[in-house]
């Protein structure tokens, strides 16, 4: 199987060691052709996880995005929501016909409130069969140094998830299957809305006791939103899944509590008084809760589920509500 990666960051470059770890050839797409030869020059991405070197013979690089897909079987899209319209949109209706396609994307798509294997049935009659996510608590820095992650890979194709799951899986990587294709999404979104709300709370300088107490009623936001997408009819799943397995509240605890949380680290910034704006400049890499926030907030004007800590922090992120007064709000709230 041909495998292609989009994206240029750390959890793109993260990858693209574990499947050529794995001894498998990558064709890998970089928008900045700099970076590229760099890479083919030094033998690592310049930008990011720099101390990760590749074996050159196993990377075929490419700048356009349709000779990647042209000559890949099997793609892994691993780019912020917020780029995937820019990224994809002039792109052919038929380009992924016949392809697989892996979603590592974390996060949501802003323009429409709608996650990657939605838009890519809208704009491209992508089937779902032929789609997968590879999610998890698993952070690129620690891929990176090698030290034990796990991953879950999920999609409807019961056939195909096996074999795909072991592109990824190795001795520093555990990599598990799942059905529940838009409850882990859904997951992952929510998880970057809370460890943004974590890193205010520790900017605030709250104590340990009041973050666990604040992670524990975010699992249960999350339970219930993902309970209410079930009924509504978009999980595909026979059998209930288990929201305390790694992918889930696993993704959820190490986000909220990691240094290398870049969502986590953009809320402890609005906690210490930036505002939006500057905290976004700071921190220089997209955090995908702050487009999350407001797209859940959306979703969840219909589905009407009490989540008065998802809503707190869109109100801090969107309509300038300070942080102390929006966590101070919360505290009454909280069991």
């Amino acid at each position: 199987m041909r495998i292609g990666i989009i994206g240029s960051g750390s959890w793109a470059t993260a990858l693209a060691k574990i499947v050529t770890d794995n001894g498998h050839p990558v064709h890998w797409w970089i928008r900045n052709e700099q970076t590229i030869q760099y890479f083919q020059k030094r033998r690592h991405n310049p930008h990011y996880l720099s101390s990760v070197y590749f074996d050159l013979s196993q990377i075929h690089f490419y700048n356009s995005l349709p000779e990647l897909i042209a000559s890949t079987d099997c793609i892994v899209l691993a780019v912020p929501a917020a780029f995937i319209h820019s990224l994809l949109g002039e792109l052919p209706v038929d380009v992924f016909r016949d392809k697989k396609i892996i979603s590592a994307v974390k996060g949501i798509l802003p323009e429409e409130n709608e996650l990657l294997n939605q838009y890519l049935e809208r704009s491209f009659s992508f089937s779902l069969s032929q789609y997968f996510t590879l999610l998890g608590p698993c952070h690129a820095e620690e891929v990176a140094a090698e030290k034990l992650s796990y991953l879950t890979l999920s999609g409807t194709d019961k056939t195909a998830i096996e074999p795909l799951a072991a592109i990824f899986n190795n001795e520093y990587v555990f990599t598990h299957i799942n059905m529940d294709i838009w409850g882990v999404q859904y997951a992952a979104v929510l998880k970057n809305i809370y460890a943004l709300g974590a890193g205010i709370v520790h900017g605030l300088e709250y104590g340990d006791n009041f973050l666990s107490v604040f992670i524990s009623n975010a699992a249960k936001e999350v339970v219930q939103f993902l309970g209410a997408i079930d009924k509504r009819g978009d999980a595909l799943n026979d059998t209930l899944s288990d929201y305390a397995g790694s992918v889930y509240l696993g993704d959820l605890l190490v986000t909220c509590y990691s240094l290398h949380s870049r969502n986590r680290t953009f809320g402890n910034m609005i906690g210490k008084g930036y505002s939006v704006t500057a905290a976004r400049l700071e921190l220089n890499m997209v955090a995908e809760g702050y487009y999350a926030a407001r797209c859940i907030h959306s979703l969840n004007q219909k589905l009407g589920c009490d989540m008065p800590i998802a809503k707190t922090i869109y109100e801090i992120l969107w309509n300038q509500l300070p942080a102390a007064n929006g966590i101070h709000s919360l505290e009454s709230r909280l069991v």
